[in-house]
């Protein structure tokens, strides 16, 4: 990824931009998952987690995330629900040219005030922002602080304690930092044109550049992930939330297809030998078509007509695993594992049984998930309606897709 090939999130002028700084390599972290701002907390890259929290705020506008280059893929993957919201920007090779290259980013959105929030802080919640957002003017910035609770201690040359040092008035700075756009902007670019590049928050180059900063209350879920103690205390406590409300939902699909001459039907993705076919736009599996519904209800994606118009003539005779495996994917870009899939089959011929064991491979390997998570039956309609009068199958399917996150209350 470089800077021609940024994607550029479109809003109005004025209003609230951010900038997260996403290019640090985070070696202190352990690199199992990559930089630490990749590595998963409850199922979830630690940088999608944060992202969730700036992009659904009301009062946000265009998001800037700098990145290192060789973290392109990472971050699409983590991103990929966001994408066309962001803007991405190469950072530089210190967390202060990184902000500068963000917030030179935003120069053409000419938002007002600007959030600088640190990649690798997920728990930051919508009170934080609102706080940090309400407190920032045009001639001052704001910054999250939490009162220092230790007693701290200064060490000598020698590894001794020196003095003790009085924690009144002290505080230890969060993100995200909030300032007036241009205030923040022109104050980075000084900064690089004196050469100076020691500055380790936005609030020092502030401070330095004698923009005022009021001390709002920060939060101490607000943490950031630094070691790899802090990663496994992250996601433990994800993951113990998911499981006390998980989100899991079932979707459900049905579908009919009418018998028309020919000499065999595809049911479940297997050519089964008979003295018609079914009839449609595809190869009219009815089974992969009620199962195609049955998973993108699960994430509210539409239906089958929405992704393969039936009017549209490149699907003409298709097999209908391309529906099967495009809904799978649909489903997965949400970050949803697919937990097990029903058909039950409703026709008085051809017989299912001998070829249910080929159904269920086929299943499995559309879907990507074990033989064991696919159940396949069939029944007949008792003689009863068109389906009792061989006029044609119809298919019901139900899926259940574990999604990231808990039910809301």
């Amino acid at each position: 990824m470089n800077e021609a090939s940024k994607k550029q999130a479109s809003s109005p002028s004025g209003g609230i931009g951010v900038v997260i700084v996403a290019a640090g390599r985070g070696a202190r972290a352990g690199q199992a998952d990559g930089p630490k701002q990749y590595q998963r907390i409850g199922g979830r890259a630690v940088i999608a987690h944060t992202l969730d929290v700036f992009l659904s705020h009301p009062m946000i506008g265009p998001v800037v995330v700098a990145i290192h280059a060789d973290d392109a893929e990472l971050f699409q993957r983590a991103a990929h629900a966001h994408g066309e919201r962001l803007i991405t920007v190469i950072g530089g090779p210190s967390r202060q040219a990184s902000v500068r290259l963000g917030l030179l980013a935003l120069r053409d959105h000419a938002p007002e005030k600007v959030l600088v929030h640190d990649a690798v802080r997920p728990f930051v919640d919508a009170a934080i922002i609102d706080r940090t957002i309400e407190a920032i003017d045009d001639r001052q910035g704001a910054l999250p602080c939490l009162p220092v609770a230790d007693t701290l201690k200064r060490e000598s040359a020698t590894g001794m304690i020196l003095e003790t040092v009085a924690r009144a008035g002290l505080h230890a700075a969060q993100t995200p930092q909030g300032f007036p756009f241009l205030s923040l902007l022109t104050a980075h670019q000084k900064a690089h044109d004196l050469g100076r590049e020691d500055f380790t928050d936005d609030a020092a180059i502030a401070e330095w550049a004698q923009i005022p900063v009021r001390i709002v209350p920060g939060s101490p879920d607000n943490v950031k992930l630094t070691w790899a103690r802090d990663i496994a205390l992250a996601d433990q406590r994800l993951s113990n939330a998911l499981w006390r409300f998980p989100d899991i939902r079932t979707g459900n699909g049905y579908d009919v297809h009418a018998f028309e001459p020919g000499d065999h039907v595809t049911l479940c993705g297997v050519a089964i030998p008979h003295t018609q076919k079914l009839s449609g736009h595809s190869d009219a599996d009815v089974g992969l078509h009620a199962l195609t519904d049955a998973l993108l209800a699960t994430c509210g994606a539409g239906d089958i007509g929405t992704h393969f118009p039936p009017s549209d003539p490149q699907w003409k005779g298709a097999a209908s695993k391309i529906f099967v495996e495009h809904a799978a994917k649909v489903v997965r870009e949400r970050g949803g594992r697919i937990a097990n899939a029903d058909i039950t089959l409703i026709c008085e011929a051809p017989r299912v049984g001998p070829h249910r064991e080929a159904m269920t491979a086929a299943l499995a390997a559309m879907l990507g998930i074990a033989p064991e998570r696919i159940s396949i039956k069939a029944t007949t309609n008792e003689k009863l309606g068109f389906v009792g009068r061989g006029e044609g199958i119809a298919a019901i399917a139900t899926a259940s897709v574990v999604f990231p996150g808990e039910v809301p209350e």
